[in-house]
């Protein structure tokens, strides 16, 4: 997924995707270790290209240690915080128990726009907190692939967010999605369900 602010490009776990499209890039941020999350391949060539940080959660960050020039890999944990130019970036825990050391991320723009992408989560109760301190405008909620992940999952992640807007995503077809966009639009029609089609790219005003 990439995430463009007004002065800056990120990138989160960068897989099954051509490095070569990536021309500018400031950070790319790992979530945690799985191959559908973290190439090495991938995240080489983009650092590469482009000269960005690589930050990422222990585990990642063990596997990039011969990968990625130490100055510019940066390990984090949950509580850790860092800034790319003006765009802030706060780490978070993850509830997903096959990672060995997995994290979220919270992304702030210069212009205050804050993102939560959730990696592989489960929902957990810290969620709530994370919602009331940081008031995500987007949370990105996992509807499936990742074990116990599914679309009542998903927006149990929601609810606790309370975001303005929902994105269900990693999954295989649509029909998660869907189940998703319906029970929030029953469960929490405060919260606008926006399900992204690969390769678009949508403004969050």
């Amino acid at each position: 997924m990439t995430i463009r602010t007004p002065e800056r490009t990120l990138v989160v776990d960068p897989a099954d995707v051509d490095p070569n499209a990536f021309t500018s890039v400031d950070a790319v941020l790992i979530t945690h270790e799985h191959y559908d999350h973290l190439d090495t391949s991938i995240v080489q060539a983009i650092q590469r290209r482009t000269g960005c940080l690589v930050v990422a959660d222990p585990t990642s960050f063990r596997a990039l240690g011969g990968v990625v020039p130490k100055d510019k890999l940066i390990m984090v944990r949950p509580g850790s915080e860092l800034n790319v130019g003006n765009v802030k970036v706060r780490v978070e825990g993850c509830n997903h128990p096959p990672a060995s050391t997995p994290v979220t991320y919270l992304i702030t723009s210069e212009d205050g726009v804050c993102i939560y992408h959730t990696a592989d989560s489960l929902p957990f109760p810290d969620m709530r907190r994370i919602g009331q301190d940081y008031k995500p405008h987007v949370v990105f909620c996992t509807v499936g692939i990742a074990p116990g992940a599914s679309p009542e999952a998903g927006v149990e992640i929601a609810k606790l967010i309370q975001p303005q807007i929902a994105v269900p995503y990693h999954t295989r077809g649509t029909s998660n999605l869907q189940t998703f966009a319906s029970i929030l639009s029953r469960e929490a029609p405060n919260i606008r369900c926006l399900v992204m089609e690969r390769g678009k790219a949508y403004t969050v005003p």
